[in-house]
């Protein structure tokens, strides 16, 4: 067994605490190390953020472990995610709502698009669409959704997303600037909203989001 191996095989024990079977199951699946600059793929089961270039990160795989399982993914979803960055968590998502789920990913920077489409064809992930788009919004095309998971931090819960979930639909968006908390939104007769955590996430930037900084 090689580091890298090890290293994989220690950072899905070590969640075993905070995630579902079939999350860490899932994450099993998929190869971080093609979804990282090539500098940086030695160090891609560290359980921390890394940068993946033009001011963003890819998520902790904690944090990817602790969302996917908030959001209680299951076979045949539709699901949205917003902030696609280099499409690790999507393609966590896809094995998780695979057979018959989809994933619609939007990402708002062009150069992250691009990248994230080559990541999810060379670890072989079909079922997830990468659209460059601004996430504050939603994807109103292929709404509604069965879970939205947002990976960037919001000034509040975007009424538009909440608008794109289905009925008995569940999202996870962090909430707030200097201090965030990420929160579970749930749709049934109304949308409530359960804090859940503490967490340090970029900033959701665009129209329901916030004002890019020069």
């Amino acid at each position: 067994m090689g580091s890298r191996d090890l290293n994989k095989e220690q950072l899905l024990s070590s969640l075993e605490e905070v995630a579902d079977p079939r999350v860490i199951s899932a994450m099993s699946h998929v190869p971080r190390e093609l979804f990282l600059p090539e500098p940086l793929q030695s160090r891609a089961y560290d359980d921390t953020p890394l940068p993946i270039g033009r001011g963003q990160t890819i998520s902790a795989p904690h944090m990817v472990a602790i969302m996917c399982t908030i959001l209680d993914l299951q076979p045949g979803m539709n699901v949205l995610e917003v902030g696609g960055g280099s499409g690790y968590h999507a393609a966590v998502m896809a094995e998780l709502v695979r057979p018959g789920g989809q994933v619609y990913s939007v990402e708002r920077i062009a150069g992250l698009v691009e990248a994230a489409r080559l990541n999810l064809a060379r670890a072989g992930v079909e079922n997830v669409t990468v659209i460059q788009s601004d996430g504050s919004l939603g994807l109103p095309e292929h709404a509604p959704y069965d879970r939205i998971s947002v990976a960037a931090t919001a000034p509040s819960i975007p009424e538009q997303l909440k608008q794109q979930l289905k009925i008995e639909g569940r999202m996870v968006i962090p909430v707030g600037e200097d201090y965030q908390e990420l929160y579970l939104v749930t749709r049934k007769n109304g949308f409530f909203a359960e804090r859940k955590m503490g967490v340090i996430f970029v900033p959701l930037i665009g129209e329901e989001g916030f004002r890019e900084r020069n």
